[in-house]
């Protein structure tokens, strides 16, 4: 991989980070829809330049109607055999999540 493609890759990374950060500070002032903007930006980035949602961005995501989930507002977890439940109040999508003990 070329420096120049490696260096757009590492920007795209921090850009993604920020506006997930950037999300959770919305969705905790209660501007849910800034919030589903900026995860919304994210995504295109990480699609444009290839780069990979690490783990727990991707949990607080919906994949169904793409927005930014945050428990206790627009999305409820439970913990089951194994696996978390994580159900979107907005779109009424499941999502399940292997975890260990």
């Amino acid at each position: 991989m070329s420096h120049r493609r490696h260096r757009q890759k590492q920007i795209a990374r921090e850009r993604i980070s920020r506006l997930f950060h950037l999300a959770e500070q919305q969705a905790l002032q209660d501007h849910m829809q800034l919030a589903h903007r900026y995860v919304a930006l994210a995504r295109k980035l990480s699609m444009k330049y290839l780069v990979h949602l690490a783990s727990e961005q991707r949990r607080r995501i919906c994949t169904t109607c793409y927005h930014y989930l945050l428990p206790g507002k627009n999305c409820r977890i439970r913990a089951g055999d194994s696996r978390l439940t994580v159900t979107c109040q907005e779109c009424g999508a499941i999502m399940r999540f292997p975890y260990h003990d």
